[in-house]
């Protein structure tokens, strides 16, 4: 191996700690790798982050109330973290995940996020996925979707 590659691997240590942080049982290190989330997906680049870290983080939205909210939080500010405007709609399903849990300041911070969001996508995304993500909100079995679906309107 190169001596670039062994500094490569020293580097992205960290973030693999991070990484396995996210999984870990102990709340706290869920936390405060949530809140390092765009160090995570600074080391990831845009395409992993898209194709991996989001996915993952939409499959793990069943955590503690203050893990989902730090989460929810992070996820509005992920635009250029996803390769901008253009992929921006790649940070809905985890947002409507989260805008659906019984928390109400989770949910209310999803929301949020929602609506930093929206005006970033162009108008054809707005339509093919901001407006199906409300409709499917509205359309929730739930009170906590639709709630969260009128914060959108």
């Amino acid at each position: 191996m190169a001596s670039g590659d062994v500094q490569s691997d020293e580097s992205l240590y960290p973030i693999a700690v991070l990484i396995d942080e996210l999984r870990n049982e102990d709340v706290q290190l869920r936390l405060n790798s949530i809140k390092k989330l765009s160090t995570i997906a600074l080391a990831l680049g845009v395409e992993r982050t898209r194709s991996e870290l989001i996915p993952f983080l939409t499959d793990t939205i069943y955590d503690e109330d203050e893990v989902l909210l730090a989460l929810a939080e992070q996820l509005g500010t992920f635009t250029q973290l996803v390769g901008g405007e253009s992929y921006v709609h790649v940070l809905l399903p985890p947002l409507e995940s989260l805008a659906q849990v019984e928390e109400t300041i989770v949910r209310d911070k999803a929301v949020e996020s929602l609506r930093t969001l929206a005006p970033q996508h162009s108008t054809t995304d707005l339509e093919t996925y901001f407006v199906p993500t409300v409709k499917r909100l509205a359309q929730g079995d739930w009170f906590t979707s639709r709630t969260s679906a009128s914060g959108l309107i």
